[in-house]
């Protein structure tokens, strides 16, 4: 049997996982930024409060229309975090954003949402579901715009270099 090549070492910087460890039942984001963890993609995003209290009633995914009127309010809370310099809601309205488009997503990939059978741990057969998916790309653009602004990455880069360096 021959060899295995050693993979390359990646490029990219790994970034930290989402720090679980503070009590999150306990804890008040907007009084202690320094606990707040960026993680990778959506992780989090129900736990850290008071933001998920202030987002989680506006997130609807159901239609383009739903997910055009929840993705505006909750990119509109994601400016407004920005500009009162509160990088933890920012970012938790950041991952709101991203969640409507992957669980959108994932009911226009699904039927009922669900990727595997229950009883056998299968893959479910795929199908597309077109509204879904119009309301997934509704949710990406906003996700996009927000990932990419400029004082949004400006303010995670200065609490990453702030709080997670450690």
């Amino acid at each position: 049997m021959p060899e295995r090549k050693a993979r390359p070492e990646s490029r990219t910087p790994k970034r930290a996982s989402f720090d679980y460890s503070p009590d999150f039942t306990a804890t008040d984001f907007r009084h202690r930024p320094e606990l707040y963890r960026v993680g990778r993609g959506e992780q989090g995003v129900l736990l850290v409060e008071p933001y998920k209290g202030e987002i989680l009633p506006h997130w609807r995914f159901k239609t383009v229309a739903e997910a055009k009127k929840s993705s505006a309010k909750i990119y509109k809370l994601f400016l407004a975090y920005l500009k009162a310099d509160d990088f933890p809601g920012a970012d938790t309205a950041r991952k709101f954003l991203q969640m409507g488009w992957t669980r959108a997503r994932r009911y226009a990939n699904h039927k009922g949402g669900r990727k595997y059978d229950k009883k056998t741990g299968d893959e479910l057969p795929r199908t597309e579901d077109a509204k879904k998916a119009a309301a997934a790309a509704v949710f990406y653009e906003r996700y996009v715009t927000a990932q990419q602004n400029t004082e949004y990455v400006r303010q995670k880069k200065l609490h990453q270099e702030r709080y997670e360096s450690q």
